[in-house]
C-alpha cells in the first residue's frame, strides 16, 4: 500500500504508530501454516481488513509479493503468494465477510490471482472521498479517525525481495491494523452526512472489479509520443516497444528498467542502423558517459526493431492516431456544437455547485466521461427516462443517476434543439 502524501507543516502532529501491537507475525510460507492462518480468520470476527503489497516499477506487471491480512479476534497474517500461489483456503473462511481495503482498485487484480475474491467489500479510500476528507491517502486517512501516524518509508520498496526485512514486515502489518477501526469511524461518519446509501452502491460496484479495460494499442501510451515525426517512427515505437515488453516479461522485471521510455524515443526517431548509431544517439550516455545497460546488452533487438520497419509497406505501418468513439475534447464543443456545449457547462456548473455543498469530488459525483457522452450527439427527445437509461447503460450507480438527470434534464430545457 502506497502512502505518498506528505503531512502539512500546519497539521497537529500525531504519534506514529511504530509497532504492530502484537509484534510482526512470521511470514506464511507453507501450505501447513496458510491452513492455520486460515483456521484462526474462521475463529476471529467481525470484518477482515486486507492489503497487497506488489513490486511495480522493480518486476514484470502487478502481482502480489506480500499479502497482508487482519481480523478481530485472529490478529494480522503476513501471507507470501509466491510461495502460497493459491490461497484458496483464506478465500474459504472470508469470502462471504466484509472485506476492508484502501484504494481497493489497486489490489483486488492482484488478490484475484491468488483465489481471493470479495462478495462485501468497503474502500476506505473511497469511502473517505464521499465523506469529503481533503487527502484520502491511508496515512492521511488513519490520521483523521484514529489519531496516529503510519510510518511513510517502505511503501516504494522492492516487495519481491526475499527474505523480507524486518522492518518492512513491521510496515506491512500496521497498514492493516487498524483499517477495520477507520472503517467503523468512516461509516459512522457517512451515516451521519446521509450518504450510507451512495458509498453502498459504489462498494457493490466494486465487487465484480477485474481492473482496468485493456488498451488497443499500449504502446501508444509511451511516454514522449508527442515527439515522434511520422508513420514509420511510429512503428518503430510499436516494435520496439513489444521487443523490450518480451525482454521484460523474459527477465521479470519492470520494462522501464530494460530500457526507458526516452531512449525508445530517441532510437525511433534516429533510426539507428549500427551499434555504432545507436550508441551515438544523444540520451545513450549519463553524465559519466556511461550508457544505459539495456542499450548495449539488447542492441541486436534495438536493431533489429528498426531493420523491421524499414522493410515496411508503407500500407503496413499504423495509423498516425486511432478513432475513438468517445466524444471530441471539450474545447472544441463551442465551435462545433454550441448548444451541447451550453448544456455542458450548465451541468457541469450544478454538479460543481452540488459537489461544494455536499462535500464530495465532481468526479465521484460522476464520471466525467459519461456525462460527455450524453450530451454529445444526444438522444432526441432527451428526457428524463432516457437520461437515466443512458447513464445506467454507461455504468452509473443509482445514486448517481438520481442526482445527475435532473441537471441534464434542465439543461436541455434551457437549451433545445431545433425540433425538441
Amino acid at each position: 500500500m502506497t502512502t505518498d502524501e506528505t503531512q502539512p507543516t500546519d497539521q497537529p502532529e500525531y504519534p506514529l504508530l511504530a509497532a504492530p501491537a502484537d509484534g510482526v507475525p512470521p511470514v506464511i510460507d507453507t501450505e501447513r501454516a496458510l491452513t492455520d492462518a486460515a483456521r484462526a480468520l474462521a475463529d476471529g470476527h467481525g470484518p477482515v481488513a486486507l492489503d497487497a503489497e506488489r513490486a511495480s516499477g522493480f518486476r514484470y506487471g502487478n502481482r502480489a509479493y506480500l499479502v497482508q491480512i487482519h481480523r478481530d479476534g485472529s490478529g494480522t497474517h503476513l501471507i507470501d503468494p509466491i510461495a502460497c500461489p493459491d490461497l484458496g483456503p483464506i478465500q474459504d473462511v472470508i469470502g462471504d465477510v466484509e472485506w476492508v481495503l484502501h484504494a481497493a482498485t489497486q489490489d483486488l487484480p492482484c488478490l484475484a490471482e491468488v483465489g481471493l475474491h470479495p462478495s462485501k467489500l468497503f474502500d476506505t479510500e473511497l469511502g473517505s472521498r464521499l465523506a469529503g476528507l481533503p487527502r484520502v491517502g491511508l496515512a492521511s486517512v488513519v490520521e483523521h479517525y484514529v489519531g496516529v501516524t503510519l510510518a511513510k518509508e517502505h511503501s516504494a520498496v522492492d516487495w519481491s525481495e526475499r527474505p523480507l526485512p524486518q522492518p518492512w514486515l513491521s510496515y506491512a502489518a500496521l497498514d492493516v491494523e487498524v483499517l477495520v477501526e477507520v472503517r467503523d469511524r468512516l461509516a459512522a461518519d457517512l451515516e451521519s452526512q446521509g450518504k450510507a446509501d451512495w458509498a453502498a452502491q459504489e462498494f457493490h460496484a466494486l465487487t465484480s472489479f477485474t481492473g482496468p479495460p485493456q488498451r488497443k494499442d499500449p504502446w501508444r501510451r509511451t511516454s514522449g509520443m508527442h515527439k515522434i515525426r511520422n508513420r514509420r517512427a511510429i512503428a518503430r515505437v510499436r516494435e520496439l516497444w513489444q521487443a523490450r515488453d518480451v525482454i521484460a516479461q523474459h527477465r521479470d522485471t519492470s520494462p522501464g528498467r530494460v530500457l526507458p521510455d526516452a531512449l525508445l524515443v530517441e532510437i525511433a526517431n534516429g533510426a539507428p542502423t549500427s551499434a555504432a548509431d545507436l550508441m551515438a544517439l544523444p540520451g545513450a550516455s549519463n553524465r559519466r558517459g556511461r550508457p544505459h545497460p539495456g542499450l548495449p546488452r539488447y542492441q541486436r533487438d534495438w536493431l533489429d526493431a528498426v531493420r523491421r520497419v524499414g522493410a515496411m509497406n508503407e500500407r503496413d505501418l499504423p495509423p498516425a492516431t486511432l478513432r475513438s468513439d468517445a466524444p471530441p475534447p471539450q474545447r472544441v464543443w463551442a465551435d462545433r456544437d454550441p448548444v451541447a456545449a451550453a448544456r455542458l457547462t450548465q451541468v457541469r456548473e450544478d454538479l460543481a455547485a452540488f459537489g461544494e455543498e455536499h462535500h464530495v469530488p465532481v468526479e465521484n459525483i460522476l464520471t466525467p466521461d459519461y456525462l460527455r457522452r450524453v450530451l454529445w450527439e444526444p438522444s432526441n427527445p432527451l428526457d428524463a427516462q432516457t437520461i437515466s437509461r443512458e447513464l445506467s447503460e454507461l455504468g452509473a450507480r443509482e445514486w448517481q443517476v438520481d442526482i445527475v438527470t435532473p441537471m441534464i434534464e434542465k439543461a436541455v430545457a434551457e437549451h433545445p434543439l431545433t425540433g425538441e
